[in-house]
């Protein structure tokens, strides 16, 4: 499928999905209770549009991440947590809760200034170093360092109710976020998704391999700083404000890879879009599970991706046995 039909289509599928989020809910209001005196109104404007148009950054962002690392790594199975910065943003809002600050911005603070150290920290184990093997080390070694930190502050919570509290952000969630949550996140997902748009060229150079990158002008070291930005300020923020929510990243360029070729940069927005349309679905999905209380958005995204990362891991060993 040629790139413009086919963004036209996923753009289309945003669109009504995102229409389906604003609906759907343990309170469902139909498309003729909008913009009328009908009370139901006022969950839509207070509630859903907020929760929507997080959900919809937050598949952008975690999408195009993992079509960027997939094409720099040029291996199918990386994903946006090879980064580590996830991670890091997940252990600084863990400390903000198990340290009592309790308001939205200041959990959103204290993730943010834990993502940009672990961007300053990725950046610092791969400066100079243009081997994707050293940035897939200096993120494993970023994402261990802060899951372990993290495991230790939640070891000495000084009482079970903040362990449940954070356990419960841990799990990634959409839910009771608000117009504060979007206004906070919304800048650095947009700038992280401008830059990590602007390597598509060096992308499609580096897929001949190295040697023929820098042979067309391509920096490889200017490219890998793009993407620790890019990524680390579209993912961090996203984590800052839902909890971790994986295999976005994964699932939606295997996906989408077929309809776009080999081209690295033709996968970038479809991917984008297909991220937000993969959310929106998913969160849609949660607010409509029988029960009193949703389903947790990182939930059930593991149940979505585990078994698609299983297939692809199996098809991956197939194909090197052959």
């Amino acid at each position: 499928m040629t790139r413009l039909p086919l963004n036209l289509a996923l753009g289309l599928l945003v669109a009504i999905l995102f229409a389906l989020s604003l609906m759907a809910g343990k309170a469902w209001v139909p498309f003729d209770a909008w913009w009328s005196s009908d009370p139901r109104w006022a969950i839509i404007l207070d509630l859903r549009i907020p929760r929507a148009g997080l959900g919809l950054l937050l598949g952008a962002a975690l999408g195009l991440s993992g079509a960027v690392l997939q094409g720099w790594l040029r291996n199918p199975l990386a994903d946006p947590g090879v980064l580590g910065v996830s991670s890091s943003a997940a252990l600084g809002a863990v400390a903000a809760i198990i340290l009592g600050v309790g308001s939205q911005w200041g959990i959103f603070a204290a993730a943010m200034l834990a993502a940009a150290g672990g961007m300053a920290l990725l950046a610092s184990l791969t400066w100079r170093a243009e081997s994707p093997a050293a940035f897939v080390l200096a993120g494993t070694v970023l994402a261990s360092l802060a899951a372990a930190l993290t495991a230790f502050l939640i070891s000495i919570a000084p009482n079970p109710y903040i362990v449940a509290a954070v356990i419960d952000w841990l799990m990634g969630a959409l839910t009771d976020r608000g117009p504060d949550d979007l206004f906070h996140a919304a800048p650095f997902i947009l700038a992280g998704c401008a830059l990590l748009l602007m390597t598509g060229r060096g992308l499609d150079a580096l897929s001949l391999g190295e040697g023929a990158a820098r042979s067309l002008g391509i920096s490889l070291i200017r490219l890998q700083a793009l993407i620790i930005a890019g990524a680390g300020m579209a993912v961090g923020a996203g984590v800052a404000v839902t909890g971790v929510v994986g295999f976005v990243g994964l699932v939606v360029p295997h996906l989408l890879r077929p309809l776009t070729g080999a081209k690295p940069s033709a996968l970038l927005l479809p991917s984008a879009l297909g991220g937000a349309a993969l959310v929106l679905a998913a969160d849609s999905l949660c607010r409509l599970a029988p029960g009193a209380s949703e389903v947790r958005l990182g939930v059930a995204m593991a149940l979505i991706g585990a078994p698609f990362f299983l297939a692809l891991l199996l098809g991956e060993r197939g194909r090197s046995w052959r």
